[in-house]
């Protein structure tokens, strides 16, 4: 660590001297064995909370179940991460604790602005009847990543732009000429896609009610973990 330390540019030194300070700040907070214990205790409380708010019925929304795209902000960063799943009950209760995904390691949902969730299933019946059959004849699993790719893509989201290698550092994706399954299948969905991702910017660019963590619509709904953070004594 130190070796890099030193090849880091004077100009950077602030970005290092938050990265000492966050070091640091840990090392308090993980200072003895009663402070690891309510340090996971808190962090799994507000994991809970979050993945609580993504699923639940809200409002005139449903329980959050099966397929669905989602989304991850953070401030300053803006839009970080672009996923799917056919299981949304599971899987959006697992994506803040960070337990099956890599997400919440790299940026901790204590951290996230927002999270858009859309039920992508509910657009179909907007859809074409000819996409709606391509739709019939690929199976949710595969439009599932059909949309993720044609979200990605329109949206560029850093974590999704590269992958990891061997030797320890990351290589870029070039998104549009991916060969993936999710990529072949996107040009067969344009208008799906399209409806998808007008109800993601309609989501993604909604505020959040004073006093208020979620903002449901008729196809899914955005989170605001920013809003649940509270003070405490000591």
């Amino acid at each position: 660590m130190d070796d890099l330390l030193r090849q880091v540019p004077v100009s950077d030194q602030g970005y290092e001297d938050a990265y000492r300070a966050w070091r640091s700040s840990l090392m308090t907070l993980l200072g003895d064995g009663s402070r690891l214990e309510r340090w996971q205790d808190r962090r799994y409380q507000f994991a809970h909370r979050v993945g609580n708010l993504l699923t639940v019925a809200h409002a005139d929304s449903s329980v959050t179940v099966g397929p669905v795209l989602y989304g991850v902000f953070a401030s300053g960063a803006g839009l970080c991460y672009v996923g799917q799943t056919q299981e949304a009950e599971r899987r959006l209760r697992d994506l803040p604790v960070g337990e099956s995904h890599h997400l919440a390691n790299t940026v901790p949902p204590e951290l996230w602005e927002r999270v858009v969730v859309i039920r992508w299933p509910l657009l179909l019946s907007d859809a074409p009847a000819s996409e709606q059959a391509e739709v019939e004849a690929m199976g949710s699993a595969v439009c599932g990543l059909a949309l993720e790719h044609a979200l990605q893509v329109a949206m560029t989201p850093p974590l999704n732009s590269r992958r990891r290698r061997t030797s320890g550092d990351w290589q870029p994706r070039n998104l549009m000429q991916s060969r993936s399954r999710g990529a072949i299948h996107s040009q067969r969905i344009p208008e799906l896609s399209r409806l998808t991702l007008a109800a993601w910017k309609a989501l993604s660019e909604t505020e959040a009610p004073m006093g208020e963590a979620v903002v449901a619509s008729k196809v899914g709904r955005v989170v605001f973990p920013s809003t649940l953070h509270e003070p405490r004594g000591a």
